[in-house]
């Protein structure tokens, strides 16, 4: 499975969630019984450290993931464009599944 390249945006101090849905070749959900997810944000591939972790959900016969952050997580987050992937992992096996760019927009409304 190749990642797909999604570019997300994201407005500073707001709930965030994005639901991902993964299908195979022939367009059949994706079963991910047994799976976990993992994904961050950073400022570059070379970043030390995340800028965030979302918080991942996985519904298996959906073929869905969910990534999610609060709206303390991403007030937090200095507006600008950052990069980001998620990972999913059964035993052994990791897969990128997504990645792109994330735009967090400044809020106004404290």
């Amino acid at each position: 499975m190749t990642a797909a390249y999604v570019n997300l945006y994201m407005e500073q101090g707001t709930t965030f969630s994005s639901v991902i849905t993964l299908d195979d070749l022939n367009g059949s959900v994706y079963d991910l019984t047994g799976y976990t997810a993992n994904s961050q944000i950073r400022k570059s591939f070379y970043s030390s450290n995340a800028t965030a972790t979302f918080t991942t959900s996985i519904t298996p016969a959906n073929g869905t993931i969910t990534l999610s952050l609060t709206s303390a997580q991403t007030a937090s987050i200095t507006p600008g464009r950052y990069l980001y992937d998620t990972i999913i992992t059964t035993g052994s096996t990791v897969t990128r599944v997504l990645e792109g760019v994330i735009d967090v927009s400044p809020r106004v409304t404290r």
